[in-house]
């Protein structure tokens, strides 16, 4: 993961100050998404750095989910969307990126009490506090 993380810091760093958020943020969640393998592809479905859902991908205007670019172009406007959707509340945020906003919504804006979401919550946070 550090040589990746070293590979890919550029286009993470400069996608994160066009989105405004933090780059250690956008760094914890392509750590916990894909361990930086632009080329993973999870049992779902999600695929790249940022693990797009085909449908996020397309609704974010990512064609091709492997490229770094724009998988971390797209994952990154997903985020800072989701972070303003439930009022900066970054585990909420976090939880929908995992389980979906919808989700999210249908537990009365709390982490969806499965534990795949719940531990990517702690991991995401784990890593973030890492970063910074």
């Amino acid at each position: 993961a550090s040589a990746g993380r070293q590979r890919y810091s550029p286009i993470i760093d400069a996608v994160a100050k066009r989105e405004k958020l933090d780059p250690a943020l956008v760094h914890a969640v392509v750590r916990a998404e894909s361990g930086y393998n632009p080329q993973a592809v999870s049992p779902a479905g999600a695929v790249g750095l940022m693990q797009l859902m085909p449908g996020t991908a397309k609704r974010y205007g990512v064609d091709d989910s492997r490229d770094p670019v724009a998988n971390v172009g797209g994952g990154a406007r997903y985020l800072r969307d989701l972070l303003a959707m439930f009022d900066n509340r970054l585990e909420l945020a976090l939880a929908a990126y995992n389980a979906g906003e919808q989700t999210v919504i249908d537990y009365g804006w709390t982490i969806p009490p499965y534990p795949e979401t719940q531990t990517y919550v702690r991991r995401v946070l784990a890593y973030y506090r890492e970063q910074r």
